[in-house]
């Protein structure tokens, strides 16, 4: 990721207005920053909540809290602004700022754009045609859950993700990141780049539905598709695999290693390595689905040629051998391994550090221009670049349409 200070990438040109919070639309918003859109993050008086999720917390010279390490983890490369949309004043900011933007991005609760007058159906696409409006909410504006609020973990119990995670011992858990935020984030960036392509032919915006319901139930891969051809509920297998073997984390006499192997040539270069060519001729594993129906004869087998080897020594011998494989690794020695340092997959600039963005372009690559900027930051720059002038700014800020320090 290069560092540059103008607005540059893939996404050059585009504007984006991003009222989100939290995680899901701030992650797609950071993802279409990244990459050159021009995203002014327009936050509530209070401020995005996730500025108060900490520790770890960045600090300022006299030792107060500016932001967590959560709100900066996906906040970069924005403009910040604060308005109150409970207020008309605040909402008619709202839609100057919109007469120049190409995307707008929610996060709220359904049906709160219609209650502030500010609807797509009712409002946006009549006065704004070419808008794309990206409506990020729990569970959609309709149906049985139609309108309640969601949060990440709520939803992983909810779409069964919890149900196929972790160990007959463990009984349901918790996937150990955002997923479902995450994968949101994606999936709106993924929806508001084809509505921008096909915009090219229609001239037309159009309204985003994405929901975190929806997604989390869009992950359960294989094992929606596992449940509709057998009719068996998944079990939960820890770190296993419910279709393919070997695929599981074994101890090493040093590290874990996870093996994961995919075909049958894999399992005999494998077993090749481990001085046992035999048990890829053995009955029992000569093909995946005989592997699956010894799986325990087979990870005891492995378990024991495993138990005195060096888990480093092996992964690089499997890796360069074309079987794929992992040491478990921690945080800390993944950000700084060399691939990792290789791939630029870190920014670090000014005090700032963060995952660096994983698309790589050829010719328009993704930048790092500015940290994640402290509330309201921009409110001057954002509002005479829409026509304000400075003395109308003050008086908004007046008024307490737009806020410049967070009522905490």
């Amino acid at each position: 990721m290069e560092h540059v200070n103008a607005p540059m990438g893939a996404l050059k040109g585009v504007r984006v207005i991003d009222l989100s919070r939290v995680l899901g639309g701030p992650s797609c918003t950071q993802i279409l920053a990244d990459h050159g859109a021009d995203v002014i993050k327009v936050e509530p008086p209070t401020g995005d909540e996730t500025r108060e999720w900490g520790p770890p917390f960045e600090k300022d010279e006299n030792g107060d809290n500016i932001a967590s390490s959560y709100f900066i983890g996906v906040n970069r490369n924005k403009r910040c602004i604060s308005l109150d949309l409970r207020t008309e004043e605040g909402k008619a900011v709202l839609l100057r700022l919109l007469e120049s933007a190409d995307v707008l991005v929610d996060n709220f609760k359904a049906g709160s754009m219609e209650k502030w007058g500010l609807g797509y159906e009712q409002v946006l696409k009549s006065k704004f045609p070419k808008l794309i409006h990206c409506q990020i909410t729990g569970f959609g504006a309709d149906g049985p859950l139609g309108g309640y609020p969601g949060y990440d973990a709520a939803v992983q119990a909810m779409t069964g993700l919890f149900s196929i995670n972790g160990s007959p011992q463990s009984g349901p858990t918790r996937i150990g990141i955002p997923i479902v935020d995450l994968g949101m984030g994606m999936n709106a960036v993924i929806g508001i780049c084809m509505a921008l392509i096909e915009r090219h032919t229609s001239g037309l915006g159009q309204a985003i539905d994405i929901s975190l319901y929806d997604t989390g139930v869009a992950l359960q891969f294989p094992h929606g598709s596992n449940w509709f051809m057998s009719g068996n509920r998944p079990k939960r297998v820890g770190n296993a695999h419910t279709n393919v073997a070997p695929y599981d984390l074994f101890p090493t006499k040093t590290q874990p290693l996870f093996i994961a192997i995919g075909n049958n040539g894999q399992f005999r270069k494998a077993m090749e390595i481990l001085n046992k060519p035999e048990l890829a001729e053995d009955p029992r594993f000569v093909s995946n689905g005989r592997r699956i129906e010894n799986l325990a004869a087979l990870t005891a087998e492995i378990t024991a040629l495993l138990a005195d080897l060096d888990g480093a020594q092996l992964n690089e011998q499997f890796l360069k051998a074309g079987v794929p494989a992992g040491l478990a690794q921690s945080v800390d020695e993944v950000v700084n391994h060399p691939h990792t340092i290789h791939r630029k997959m870190i920014v670090e600039d000014d005090g700032y550090c963060g995952l660096a963005a994983p698309v790589k372009f050829s010719r328009t690559p993704a930048t790092f221009r500015s940290k994640p900027a402290p509330f309201a930051a921009h409110t001057y720059d954002v509002l005479e670049e829409a026509g304000y002038t400075e003395a109308e700014i003050d008086q908004l800020i007046g008024l307490g349409a737009v806020v410049s320090r967070r009522n905490t």
